[in-house]
């Protein structure tokens, strides 16, 4: 293999092995790292949780001397500053690594490029831009919440052939098969937040957790203007299992959020005088507590009103080979909606699958 060859080989090792630690890091990024000498891999790391060791750290205690004149392949540049573990940059440079290649670019206004004029002042060889768009999919939430400060949106629906989410009646139990709503729960156990509107609460019924758990116990949350939620439904009554977080408006019943807290739910007072301006305080508040990534499960008003205020980040979109039709049926968007074709939101390089005859489709948003 030609040298670019190789970093791109040894580059994808270290995707691969930063993929290791979703659901297991977050606030922090993915990252992972491989060392190499004589086009041979010595060591390995990635970061595997939060806390822990960042992925070099890793790598350089499994390299021992053997790091010294070897290339280092990371997937994010690598950290100049003291947090809960020590700069990285300092860790390669006391090993003696010969050569430093990046994925990307740390998106943290406060770091970005600091790290890379370091290892480069102490006379290390630094090459960029490897697998720069892959790598930096690897840390798109991070970057979102570091920068934005909002947590990933990741929308999730079933629909049928004729695109509806329920019947005319509101059931919905159950439009996808078993290995579709297994995919759903291993979404759940890697995500901070799971939210639906009160509708949705009601009507489905749902416990919202990840069964069987994952990496990550994930936060319910109900859109619920009004406190109108009974503290007999099952999310009311399951926290024990998982924390409930009710988002109300300042007009909310104080006797109703009491109920609720009494339950063992947290209430929170969102600003804002419609759906959309509620919705945009929730994402700053989940932001403020560090969420990384949020899982919305509907209902169509909080589907759509995220897609009106294009906070969708990510889609997941189970397609059932059945068809129900009616007019009052629902689709899985509601809100204003787009008024040209022009305008739609599109998938950047949408992934196909179909598992036990539904259709799967995932993928990122396109952002202009």
């Amino acid at each position: 293999m030609s040298e670019s060859a190789d970093d791109r080989h040894f580059m994808l090792r270290a995707i691969e092995l930063a993929q290791r630690g979703r659901g297991h890091v977050e606030p922090n990024p993915m990252v992972g790292c491989v060392i190499v000498r004589d086009r041979a891999i010595v060591s390995e790391g990635w970061h595997q949780r939060f806390g822990g060791p960042h992925a070099e750290i890793e790598a350089l205690a499994a390299a021992g001397d053997g790091a010294r004149g070897a290339d280092v392949y990371v997937t994010l540049e690598p950290c100049c500053q003291q947090g809960k573990t020590g700069p990285c940059t300092q860790a390669l440079i006391e090993a003696g690594v010969a050569r430093v290649v990046v994925g990307c670019q740390d998106p943290n206004p406060l770091v970005a490029g600091s790290g890379l004029a370091e290892l480069r002042v102490a006379g290390k060889s630094v090459e960029t831009s490897t697998l720069a768009e892959q790598t930096a999919e690897l840390v798109a939430p991070f970057a979102k919440l570091v920068t934005q400060g909002r947590p990933w949106v990741v929308a999730k629906w079933a629909l049928t052939l004729d695109g509806k989410i329920a019947s005319r009646t509101g059931d919905s139990q159950w439009i996808s098969g078993e290995a579709s709503r297994a995919v759903v729960h291993k979404l759940r156990g890697r995500v901070d937040a799971i939210l639906v509107g009160r509708g949705t609460a009601e009507r489905d019924y749902p416990l919202l957790t990840a069964r069987p758990p994952g990496p990550r116990t994930a936060t319910r949350i109900v859109l619920d203007s009004a406190a109108r939620l009974s503290p007999d439904s099952r999310l009311a009554q399951s926290v024990d299992q998982a924390p409930l977080l009710v988002a109300v408006s300042e007009d909310a019943s104080g006797e109703r959020c009491e109920r609720l807290e009494a339950c063992g739910a947290e209430i929170v007072e969102l600003t804002g005088d419609d759906h959309s301006a509620r919705i945009t305080a929730l994402l700053d508040e989940l932001g403020r507590r560090q969420m990384t990534n949020l899982l919305v499960e509907g209902g169509a008003q909080v589907l759509g009103t995220l897609l009106d205020i294009r906070a969708i980040d990510e889609v997941h979109v189970f397609i059932a080979p059945k068809l129900i039709g009616g007019a009052d049926a629902p689709s899985a968007m509601a809100g204003l909606g787009l008024a040209d074709m022009g305008a739609a939101l599109s998938l950047l390089n949408p992934v196909v699958e179909v598992l036990s005859g539904d259709v799967y489709v995932t993928g990122r948003v396109e952002r202009s």
